[in-house]
């Protein structure tokens, strides 16, 4: 369906205020802006920001929810034949090699990770998201294998399938809180993916391997 009028102007404000926020929160640090700065910046009461955004936390990371996904619907649309992991190695090879800012391959990326390790509460708040990937592909794990919940199997490939992204994002932002630029930190990562993958045991790399249709 056609986004309406009402729809429109919601996701546009919402946008607007996200965008407000982080050059505050880049100018001068997450802990040193308020809710009522970043409101009396982008010209709403400050309910109308909590109105969007329940915590100051959802306003730096205003993506997390179609990113804490990301992993299982990778999981989910796995090609024949290929297996969960495998499948998550290759779309990570994807964005690596087509230097994505989706995964931090941009300029500016330093200074938005460091703002995170600037600040307690989006380094918790970060640990949460990285949390709510494990139990996401967990579930789509557990649902296609057709488990008991009392089966830790599907807990225990979730954990593996998100070492192998979490793996990926922290030599990335390492490398650009370096200094380093995006397609030199590419060229490396690639090759950390395929040390990645020779790390892994043929049952995390065989498992839950997608039947043809």
């Amino acid at each position: 369906m056609a986004e309406g009028l009402r729809e429109r102007k919601k996701r546009q404000t919402r946008q607007y205020i996200s965008d407000v926020a982080t050059g505050l929160f880049m100018e001068r640090g997450f802990d040193a802006v308020t809710v009522a700065e970043i409101a009396e910046a982008a010209n709403v009461s400050v309910n109308t920001v909590y109105n969007y955004f329940p915590a100051k936390e959802d306003l730096f990371f205003d993506r997390s929810a179609g990113m804490a996904d990301r992993l299982a619907r990778w999981v989910r649309g796995r090609d024949a034949g290929e297996s969960a992991a495998r499948a998550v190695l290759r779309e990570l090879r994807g964005e690596v090699e087509a230097v994505s800012p989706r995964v931090g391959l941009m300029e500016g990326y330093d200074r938005f990770m460091r703002v995170i390790h600037e600040a307690p509460p989006l380094r918790s708040r970060l640990w949460s998201l990285q949390q709510e990937f494990h139990d996401n592909v967990e579930a789509v794990l557990r649902e296609e294998a057709g488990a008991a919940t009392d089966d830790p199997m599907p807990d225990l490939m979730a954990g593996q399938i998100c070492w192998i992204h979490q793996a990926v994002f922290v030599a990335i932002g390492r490398e650009m809180l370096s200094g380093r630029k995006p397609a030199e930190v590419s060229r490396e990562v690639l090759i950390l993916l395929d040390d990645i993958e020779d790390l892994l045991s043929e049952k995390v790399l065989n498992y839950a391997v997608r039947g043809a249709s």
